[in-house]
């Protein structure tokens, strides 16, 4: 119990309570089928706004307007809550214990392995059918245009994606501006999933939201595509230079400013070729191909990115003790 003394001030030693709870307790199903996830309640505010504001007879500044207007109200909101929850929480006993929950449910880094698992276990064991079924509850492209090998590059793709938007973007929000900060962000990573489409309805309303998404997750996404490539140096059949190497070369390639720091880097590792051409709701994307490797990933390619991807969290868990320790000194 001393050890979380002075814990209601330090969000790095709650970062790490966080960690472990996440991966001891993941998504919480028992918990969140009769209660709403804090994400969910944000998907919900987001839905007011654009069923309220997003009215297609307006004219296109009209709808970017409100569109700005949206994030800056659901977004200065988040960081009031996030403000009005510290405040609550360091004045109430064990307040540092349901704050290191509450970070734990906003991190995903259990339940991102369990997914792309699932897609693994379902491609391996029952074939494609259900390996496209798996894959469809992580990835927006058209599930029924992947090929064994597509759902493969899929599962491995969002893995790396999502390692940089559910794990160490939020954990990095949180370690600098504490529940302000991971507030916010989730909150904007959600209004980017949601209305941050280069679609008819969302091009105009889901500028502001995209652009901000875009410019939160520039560091985290570098710095997650780092923490993949020197992974690589402890996880068997990966190789570290040329993740980075891979990476440094053939990110800009991707179309988004971020996504292709991590999966850059996840290729290179597994000596991969990622992205490249993909359906999405009836369209083609020729993206280019990252990496130089095969585009054949298969049950076994997923497995080890899997073990990529949990080297890496362990990594991020002693970066953060590190920093732990050098802010605080050994003498604690």
């Amino acid at each position: 119990m001393l050890l979380f003394a002075g814990a209601g001030s330090d969000p790095l030693l709650l970062l790490l309570a966080a960690f472990a709870l996440d991966l001891a307790l993941g998504e919480l199903p028992a918990v969140f089928g009769l209660l709403p996830h804090p994400v969910a309640l944000a998907g919900r505010a987001i839905g007011w706004f654009d069923h309220h504001l997003n009215r297609e007879r307006r004219d296109e500044p009209t709808r970017r307007a409100r569109g700005v207007l949206t994030v800056a109200v659901l977004i200065a909101g988040a960081a009031a809550l996030g403000f009005a929850l510290a405040i609550v929480l360091r004045a109430v006993r064990l307040g540092w214990a349901l704050e290191a929950l509450l970070v734990a449910v906003l991190l995903a880094q259990r339940s991102l392995y369990d997914h792309v698992a699932a897609v693994r276990d379902a491609l391996d064991r029952r074939g494609l059918a259900a390996g496209r079924e798996a894959v469809s509850h992580i990835v927006g492209r058209d599930p029924e245009s992947l090929d064994e090998y597509g759902v493969g590059r899929a599962a491995i793709e969002s893995l790396a994606e999502n390692f940089s938007d559910g794990v160490v973007a939020p954990a990095l929000f949180y370690a600098l501006f504490g529940l302000p900060g991971i507030f916010v962000y989730k909150t904007a990573n959600t209004l980017d999933s949601m209305i941050g489409h280069k679609t008819p309805r969302y091009l105009q309303f889901g500028w502001a939201a995209a652009r901000l998404d875009d410019l939160l997750n520039l560091v985290p996404a570098r710095l997650s595509g780092v923490l993949l490539a020197a992974a690589a140096l402890a996880t068997p059949r990966a190789r570290a230079l040329p993740a980075l190497r891979t990476m440094l070369r053939d990110a800009r390639k991707h179309r988004s400013p971020n996504a292709g720091w991590p999966e850059a880097a996840a290729a290179g590792a597994l000596d991969l070729a990622l992205a490249g051409p993909r359906r999405y709701q009836g369209h083609v994307v020729n993206d280019p191909w990252l990496g130089e490797g095969r585009a054949r990933a298969t049950p076994a390619d997923i497995d080890r990115a899997l073990r990529l991807y949990l080297t890496a969290c362990l990594l991020q868990w002693a970066l953060v003790a590190a920093a732990y320790l050098a802010v605080e000194g050994p003498g604690l």
